[in-house]
Parts: C-alpha cells; sequence; structure tokens
C-alpha cells in the first residue's frame, strides 16, 4: 500500500515512504509548523497535516480513522501542558493519548507508530526535529498491516457475513439481489 515499486516490479522496503498523519494544535504547533516553513527548516515531506483548533479535541476515532485508511504512523502535537489556549485541553489530551497508546499497543499497533509531542509555536528547530524524528521512527517499522480497511469480492463478504452467524443466509440473498 504505501510501498514504492522498484523498477522490476518487486516490492521494495528499502523505497519505503510512509504516509504519517499529523494532528496539529492550531495555536501552537501549526504555529511552530509554520515557522520551521518560513524559515526552510528541512523536515521530510512524508507528513499530511490536519489542524485542529485544540489537541484535546482528537477523538481516539480519529486515530483510529486514518489508520483504518491507510496511514502508517499518526503524530499529535499540541501546546506544552498548562500552555493550553483553552485552558485545560492539553490536560485532556494527555490523558486521552496514554489510554489510547496502551489500547493500541494491546491490539497489536506497534508502539512507534503513534507519537505525541508539546511544541509551542516559537519552537520550529523543535517542530523539524520532531518530524525527522517521527518519519524515521516508522520508517523502520515498515508499512502498517492492522487495521487496514480490504476491498471486499463476493466471496470475502458471503465469508464475513456467514462467520458472525452461520445461519446467516443474508450474505447468500445480496449477492442473488445483486445477480437479478
Amino acid at each position: 500500500m504505501s510501498e514504492l515499486k522498484s523498477t522490476d516490479g518487486v516490492e521494495s522496503p528499502s523505497c519505503f515512504e510512509p504516509k504519517i498523519i499529523t494532528i496539529l494544535c492550531n495555536w501552537c504547533t501549526y504555529g511552530a509548523a509554520d515557522l520551521a516553513g518560513v524559515s526552510r527548516f528541512q523536515y521530510p515531506p512524508n507528513i499530511r497535516v490536519v489542524r485542529i483548533p485544540c489537541s484535546g479535541r482528537v477523538s481516539p476515532k480519529m486515530i483510529l480513522s486514518a489508520f483504518h485508511n491507510g496511514a502508517d504512523g499518526i503524530w499529535i502535537s499540541g501546546c506544552h501542558p498548562g500552555d493550553c489556549h483553552y485552558i485545560t485541553g492539553n490536560y485532556y489530551a494527555r490523558r486521552k493519548f496514554m489510554l489510547l497508546k496502551n489500547f493500541l499497543e494491546y491490539n497489536g499497533i506497534e508502539p512507534g507508530r503513534i507519537h505525541f509531542s508539546w511544541i509551542s509555536s516559537a519552537e520550529g528547530v523543535k517542530f523539524a526535529e520532531v518530524a525527522r524524528d517521527v518519519v524515521e521512527s516508522v520508517r523502520k517499522l515498515g508499512p502498517a498491516k492492522y487495521f487496514i480497511k480490504k476491498e471486499l469480492d463476493d466471496n470475502n463478504l458471503c465469508n464475513c457475513l456467514n462467520k458472525s452467524n452461520p445461519d446467516n443466509n443474508l450474505a447468500k440473498n445480496i449477492l442473488e439481489e445483486q445477480a437479478a
């Protein structure tokens, strides 16, 4: 999915470039990303930025959805604890992140696929450094293998629906209706 093909058509892990969804606080870390860009600090182009009002607004469903849709890694960054524009948003975020990280590790996601950081708007250099660290960490793990959505063909649809209930004829009925 995220791997690049070599000239002979064989997938090569050395060519792997990860897709990293980066969720940034509007008031601090997004400002640091802007400062890093304006100051021409170098960091990898693998990150895709999602700008949100506060890191406390990040839902675990957003992170699971990113993995489900093919992200190889997630990086969430907000204001330093105590400096939140919305008073306590980053405290809520910190609690959610710790629980979510434990949940993902329990479910087989490697710890290096999800990263959290606190970067103020004046820390453009730190933003570039953390971006490089996150990309390198995810690159070492290779492409994500868990939670990725797979397209279902007719046989897989039957198998999925029948595994949950062996007496279920729903899959057959769906396929018969499509054929008619």
